[in-house]
C-alpha cells in the first residue's frame, strides 16, 4: 500500500516547482503593469508641474490649489506674490500653483 502513495508524492513535486516559477512571472508582469499604469504617469505629471513652477514669471495669470486666481507680482526662491485684486496681494508657495492661465483671462472674468 505504501508504493502508490510515494508514487503520487513523487509526481506532485515537479508541479510545485513549476507553480513557483509561474507565480514569479505573474508578479513581474503585475509590477510591470503597475509601473506603466500608475507610477510612470504620476512621474510625468510631477515633471510637468516642476517645469510649470520653474517657468513662472511676473505678469503670469495663475490659479492656486485653493482656487485663488490672480496675477503674479513677484517671484522669489520658494514663494511668489499673487495680486488677487487691486492692491490686494498674497504670498503663496510656488508649489501651490496649479495652472497658468492664458494672458487676459482674468480681465474677461
Amino acid at each position: 500500500m505504501t508504493l502508490p502513495t510515494t508514487f503520487v508524492l513523487a509526481q506532485a513535486a515537479p508541479a510545485a516547482a513549476n507553480g513557483g516559477l509561474s507565480m514569479l512571472i505573474m508578479m513581474i508582469v503585475l509590477f510591470g503593469l503597475m509601473y506603466f499604469m500608475m507610477i510612470r504617469p504620476q512621474m510625468k505629471r510631477q515633471k510637468e508641474h516642476r517645469q510649470l513652477v520653474s517657468g513662472l514669471a511676473k505678469g503670469d495669470e495663475v490659479v492656486t490649489n485653493g482656487g485663488i486666481a490672480g496675477r503674479v507680482d513677484d517671484v522669489g526662491e520658494t514663494f511668489i506674490t499673487v495680486e488677487i485684486a487691486p492692491n490686494v496681494k498674497i504670498k503663496v508657495q510656488k508649489g501651490a500653483v496649479q495652472q497658468v492661465l492664458p494672458k487676459g483671462t482674468l480681465k474677461s472674468s
